[in-house]
């Protein structure tokens, strides 16, 4: 990386910070940050999320440019929450920009991103870049791909976001109790909103490949009806508003999923009435969220036959996890309100170079 023809002193100091399993995506990370031409950062930290008793390096060959910049920490195998906490405390940088291990930076994302942040007026305590996903062009997308898709117009995600340090250590940084890559960036957004900071857009671009995925990840995602529990009890029943996030289906999948149970006490208790009532709503329900996959996407042989049997699987999959999660975070208070500190001169300043509101959400689940 070189920084030729521009004045490093105008340059926002910052840190990247990149939590990784060492997928094989990291390697298009760190080339594409190797190859940039703009300014570089102080360093670039990856924590090593692998489950802490893997004695296995991390299998990731750091290009030659980078070497000097990158250093490897391990993390607790805890999520992406725990992980970012590692590097974002491990650099003293003013500025932290967070990136997946599973994302492009587009040429002159360096350039791009120092701009965003000399440009950040003091109430500014975050700039997320701007997203692109790549889908097929001669055909139309997969459930899968349309899923990852929505990372193009999620608010706050971590994927490429560029946090001022001051407003992460002002909240404590990402809430711990996420343990997935879902709703935890959500949920340091509302939280740092909350404590009086804006949040903005830039102009960096970064792209999200979509990442190969096996014919049940719809059933693994429902995992995140748990976190919305927690959403809840941390920013009460309207987060969903604050945040711009989907519903999704929960409500439907509950109808569903007590259908299918009323059929079933019907037939333990030899009532036909109720198995014939429980069970035309359970396939009533079943075919509607089947044809609502289905119809946008490729309609191949492969894709309907997997719609149809995730379809049925995914309404009491979500459910079980809804439950879990009310048992688990039966106990959690609401977030406590960071502090922001008050710049000279008030609190107010012009947010006009960005792109700004008071929202975050993430990708839906089903």
């Amino acid at each position: 990386m070189s920084g030729a023809g521009v004045d490093a002193g105008s340059l926002a100091d910052y840190a990247v910070v990149i939590p990784t399993l060492g997928r094989p995506s990291l390697g298009r990370v760190l080339a594409a940050l190797a190859g940039d031409e703009g300014p570089p950062p102080a360093r670039i930290v990856l924590v090593d999320d692998r489950p802490p008793h893997d004695p296995t390096p991390l299998p990731v060959a750091v290009p030659y440019a980078l070497r000097h910049l990158v250093e490897t920490v391990p993390g607790r195998g805890a999520g992406p929450a725990a992980a970012r906490n590692v590097g974002w405390r491990r650099a003293p940088e003013p500025w932290i920009a967070f990136l997946d291990d599973d994302v492009v930076p587009e040429p002159g994302w360096a350039t791009a991103l120092a701009a965003d942040l000399t440009a950040a007026d003091p109430d500014i305590a975050a700039v997320q870049a701007r997203i692109t996903v790549p889908l097929p062009v001669d055909r139309r997308p997969t459930d899968w791909e349309r899923n990852t898709a929505g990372l193009a117009t999620a608010r706050w995600i971590t994927a490429d976001m560029a946090y001022r340090r001051e407003a992460l250590e002002a909240v404590g940084g990402f809430d711990e109790r996420f343990p997935r890559a879902f709703r935890e960036d959500a949920d340091l957004a509302l939280r740092v909103l909350g404590a009086g900071w804006i949040l903005a857009v830039g102009e960096r671009r970064t792209t999200h490949p979509v990442r190969p995925a096996d014919p049940w990840v719809s059933l693994r995602t429902q995992a995140g009806n748990a976190d919305d529990v927690l959403m809840r009890r941390l920013h009460g029943r309207d987060w969903w508003a604050r945040a711009e996030a989907p519903r999704g289906r929960l409500r439907r999948h509950l109808a569903i999923t007590g259908a299918g149970l009323v059929a079933l006490a019907g037939v333990a208790g030899r009532r036909s009435w109720l198995v014939a009532g429980g069970a035309g709503v359970w396939l009533a329900g079943t075919a509607e969220f089947a044809a609502a996959r289905i119809r946008p996407g490729p309609r191949t042989a492969e894709e309907v036959r997997r719609m149809a049997l995730t379809s049925a699987a995914i309404p009491p999959v979500a459910v079980w996890h809804w439950l879990a999660g009310q048992v688990r975070h039966r106990n959690v208070r609401p977030a406590a309100a960071g502090r922001r500190p008050v710049p000279p001169g008030g609190d107010s300043v012009g947010v006009s170079p960005f792109e700004t509101a008071n929202s975050g959400n993430s990708v839906v689940h089903d």
